[in-house]
């Protein structure tokens, strides 16, 4: 394994770069000079005394067999330099210096004994902008120092550290309890459809907590983007959702509407079409409510990331498609009465996590005075709730089947 001598070597060369007027910029090219730079012994040690035209990040490292010390640059040019020069020691024989890879160069000198690293610093003078390297070696047993080296592994100073990413996480194959996501829609200052004192957000929060019980009682795992009268914008919600490895997501909603009747609960997947101007004017209105409360949902999307999420979405939209005419059968199995049309599409924002299968349930239009009835009674929700969960669990089955069909 690699030890990578004193962590602060970056952070005191951006602070060293930081300081003062005219300072450069670490983006530069650095050049040696190699009239003012020195090997020299000092002690038992050596002291490599490198000057440079400005300050650069580097790293410093020890290797052994033979025994080796190593800069990293990033990033210094040393064409026309001749590191030979510096070998004025017989601690130090020979001496390399060149490009690494693109941005990065390295200087490397093969030690006569073993020598550790003791101290390193990149100093900057204030009124030429120029920096000088000075890295101490010290004496050290073959075993210390053994200890103290090895490769120096990919990261390089100034290259963030990759991220520690969980493993990717695997479709549901009914080897575990189903993961659900319930989405109370609105909440906080976005009240959502009001009617008779009665408010889309708490109406939906009362149901969601009350299916979430009915939920677990058969057997699922069950989360809330809110449990409390709470705004949360459209995007977090989703972000919810992934962050608890959702294997479905569920955004739940009441609307009413201003002009015309409907009544009866409606299942959406989503598409940029919308099935009819009806449900395109619901999931505007749906978004204008975020847009309202401070959130702008517009984004201009990469082009690489927007190919990746399409290849997802192609094993997602048909997951979501049955899982939606799922749940009409559930709801009609046990409530009975539905929408006109209970199938529809929209492009609702909070359907659009491309690796979710995630549909919205408008259970009924609080401007449907039948709707409303059916929405306060607790005999009627506890019915829609279990329809929900024996919806989802016809899904699970079918879902699971399908997986194990897939390539892995």
């Amino acid at each position: 394994m690699g030890r990578i001598f004193a962590a602060f070597s970056l952070a005191a060369a951006l602070a060293v770069c930081a300081a003062g007027a005219g300072a450069e910029a670490l983006s530069a090219l650095a050049r040696p000079d190699a009239a003012r730079s020195s090997i020299r012994d000092e002690g038992r040690g050596v002291v490599l005394d490198l000057w440079l035209s400005l300050p650069v990040p580097y790293r410093v490292f020890t290797l052994t067999d033979p025994p080796r010390a190593v800069v990293d640059f990033n990033e210094v040019d040393f064409a026309g330099f001749d590191p030979a020069r510096l070998a004025r020691t017989d601690r130090v024989g020979a001496v390399r210096a060149g490009a690494l890879r693109p941005g990065w160069s390295r200087l490397v000198m093969e030690l006569s004994a073993p020598l550790p690293v003791d101290s390193a610093e990149m100093r900057r003078d204030s009124r030429t902008g120029r920096a000088r390297l000075v890295l101490g070696l010290g004496a050290a047993d073959a075993d210390r120092f053994a200890a103290a080296s090895g490769t120096a592994g990919p990261r390089l100073l100034g290259v963030p550290e990759p991220a520690v990413l969980p493993p990717p996480r695997r479709r549901q194959d009914g080897s575990r309890a189903l993961r659900v996501v319930l989405d109370p829609g609105h909440g906080g200052i976005d009240p959502g459809a009001e009617r008779d004192g009665v408010r889309e957000a708490d109406l939906m929060l009362t149901f969601a907590r009350e299916l979430r019980e009915v939920l677990r009682r058969a057997g699922m795992e069950v989360s809330l983007t809110r449990d409390d009268d709470v705004f949360v914008p459209l995007e977090h919600r989703i972000s919810i959702a992934r962050m608890a490895g959702a294997d479905v997501f569920l955004s739940l909603h009441a609307d009413a509407l201003a002009e015309g009747r409907a009544s009866g609960a409606t299942v959406y997947t989503m598409s940029e079409t919308a099935s009819d101007r009806a449900s395109q004017l619901l999931a505007e209105r749906h978004d204008r409510d975020e847009l309202l409360a401070g959130v702008d949902l517009s984004r201009q999307g990469d082009r690489i990331a927007n190919m990746l999420m399409d290849m997802v979405r192609r094993e997602t939209v048909p997951r979501s498609d049955k899982l939606a005419d799922a749940l009409v059968a559930g709801l009609t199995d046990s409530v009975g009465r539905m929408h006109k049309r209970p199938r529809l599409e929209a492009a609702f924002s909070v359907l659009k996590a491309p690796d979710i299968p995630s549909v919205l349930i408008e259970l009924g239009f609080l401007s449907s005075a039948q709707d409303r009835a059916d929405l306060a009674s607790p005999e009627w929700r506890g019915r829609a709730a279990r329809g929900i969960a024996a919806a989802l669990a016809a899904w699970a089955v079918e879902d699971a089947a399908e997986a194990s069909l897939l390539r892995r």
